[in-house]
């Protein structure tokens, strides 16, 4: 009997949990720890459902891991104003600037394919990268291909193993996985999430 496509997809999803990188995750973890020991501040930029997931992030790094962390997807009034005037490849390269970008900080990239100037693929995310390495930021990210500029020049980069014709919605479930993993890991983790500390309060 053939597999329902529920079985199929969980099952995929199993077998990217085996082959997900921890040492690239440990990596990315050490790494923002230090710059947030150093009083760095952490931007999070992604377009589509890496928006959506820099905006939930940026909530959840400030809160739980007590780190000072931004997106420019939270401006809605700026991004347009600049997307509008500018252009859409300079909207987050232009607010990394403004926000004064420096080699203290770290630029944490959510993408599917991760950037590809080649291509022109997503260059907002390219230009953001190419900022970052010019001023001496750290660059992470959770991408779903090992060629996009992102995995290509990142400090360090978590490449989700998806099979090609679902790269989308995988690579996109797995930065939620990874960035949850990130503020529960003890070298970030500042603060218990509410429902885990009230089931450790409780008799």
């Amino acid at each position: 009997m053939r597999d329902s496509f529920s079985e199929t997809f969980l099952a995929e999803t199993g077998r990217i949990a085996s082959e997900v990188d921890p040492a690239a995750i440990e990596a990315i973890a050490s790494g923002l720890a230090e710059r947030r020991a150093r009083g760095g501040r952490l931007f999070i930029v992604g377009v589509g459902g890496g928006a959506g997931h820099a905006s939930h992030a940026v909530c959840d790094f400030r809160k739980l891991a007590a780190f000072e962390a931004y997106t420019p997807v939270d401006n809605v009034s700026e991004l347009t104003a600049r997307a509008n005037d500018e252009g859409f490849e300079t909207v987050f390269e232009a607010w990394l600037r403004t926000s004064r970008l420096s080699e203290a900080d770290a630029l944490l990239v959510f993408s599917v394919g991760g950037g590809s100037r080649e291509h022109g693929i997503s260059l907002n995310l390219v230009r953001a990268v190419e900022l970052a390495r010019e001023v001496g930021a750290a660059v992470y990210g959770v991408v779903g291909r090992p060629d996009g500029t992102t995995a290509q020049v990142a400090d360090a980069c978590v490449v989700v193993p998806a099979p090609p014709d679902r790269l989308t919605p995988h690579a996109e479930a797995w930065q939620a996985v990874v960035w949850h993993l990130l503020v529960s890991h003890p070298v970030l983790e500042a603060q218990t999430a509410k429902w885990e500390s009230v089931d450790a309060g409780a008799d």
